[in-house]
């Protein structure tokens, strides 16, 4: 069976993502909430509440990006 090349849709004529673009994504998001969340408790036991100040913004910036990825996410699929 021959493929005709003319039929053939790529993802980026789709305007999709590769499936490792989209956990690229993912994954930067989720390393954010960590490292938010390690700089919290390190920052409480130091009694240093700018780097606890610091540690929650990371951890909430890194969640709204897991939100936003997961809706992108939802977006392709629904498309």
């Amino acid at each position: 069976m021959e493929i005709d090349r003319d039929k053939v849709v790529t993802q980026e004529e789709l305007g999709e993502l590769a499936p490792i673009d989209q956990v690229e994504g993912r994954v930067e998001a989720e390393m954010k909430i960590i490292e938010g969340r390690a700089k919290e408790s390190v920052a409480q036991g130091m009694q240093n509440p700018e780097l606890e100040r610091q540690g929650r913004e990371l951890g909430e910036q890194g969640e709204r990006e897991l939100e936003e990825q997961r809706e992108i996410e939802e977006q392709q699929r629904n498309d």
